[in-house]
């Protein structure tokens, strides 16, 4: 590809509250690391979330795959080098996106595995929807990467799923809620977790490190400065690749 910066693929839009975010931090951090008035080369496929939500609750996996699928192969189509899945439950279709594509997917799960890995982590307590908390997708990928994961128990799941759909994604930041999940946290810890990972890009909404005694890894900004690395890697020696 030669000496330059990567084109990022974002699929975003799940929620459209978490895209802004991703969209913030690959733009900040592409301008501290080259200075100036650089900024991310990037392009965004953003999904209909109502669409999304209704095939994820139905069980319609497939069809959530053909709509994943089709937004992979816009964004490569629009010169994107690599793609960037803007919310952790929908990497469930990672397969059905990558083989929609030539280029490759940079996994969520893997980004968050090199963060815990790099500050010494283990037992890894999970707040997320309730898809990813109890689905195999992202538990067998963090095992994968020789994580034990520690996820709340069934009404500490339905709480923390709630939140995420009823609110987070609405753009609506409650006290209560906060009150809540900073108990799950503590019950998380009670459990053996010995960090939090926040695995759903909108819960960083709501909870920051003064809300737990736990260090905390936010997804959305992990996965966005790994997008940033591999982008920059052949301008900036040390960068990432995608696994």
């Amino acid at each position: 590809m030669g000496e330059r910066m990567k084109t990022i693929g974002l699929i975003g839009g799940m929620s459209w509250e978490s895209t802004i975010p991703y969209y913030r931090l690959l733009n900040e951090a592409v301008k501290h690391r080259l200075g100036g008035l650089h900024s991310a080369k990037l392009v965004l496929y953003s999904v209909d979330f109502d669409e999304i939500v209704h095939h994820q609750h139905a069980g319609n996996w497939a069809e959530a795959g053909r709509v994943m699928a089709e937004a992979a192969r816009a964004v490569e189509a629009a010169g994107a080098d690599f793609i960037v899945i803007c919310t952790n439950t929908m990497h469930k279709l990672v397969p059905e996106v990558q083989a929609a594509v030539a280029i490759p997917v940079l996994h969520i799960v893997d980004a968050l595995a090199k963060r815990l890995r790099q500050h010494g982590a283990r037992k890894v307590g999970l707040l997320a929807t309730r898809f990813t908390m109890e689905q195999d997708f992202y538990l067998d990928r963090l095992a994968s990467h020789d994580f034990e994961v520690i996820v709340p128990d069934a009404a500490d799941r339905e709480t923390v799923h709630r939140v995420i759909y009823e609110e987070l994604c609405q753009g609506q930041v409650r006290e209560a809620s906060r009150l809540a999940y900073r108990a799950v946290i503590e019950r998380l810890g009670e459990a053996g977790a010995d960090c939090i990972a926040l695995a759903c890009t909108e819960i960083a909404l709501l909870i920051g490190e003064e809300d737990s005694a736990l260090p905390l890894f936010d997804t959305t900004e992990i996965h966005a400065l790994a997008a940033v690395d591999f982008s920059l890697s052949d301008l900036i020696e040390g960068g990432g690749r995608p696994c």
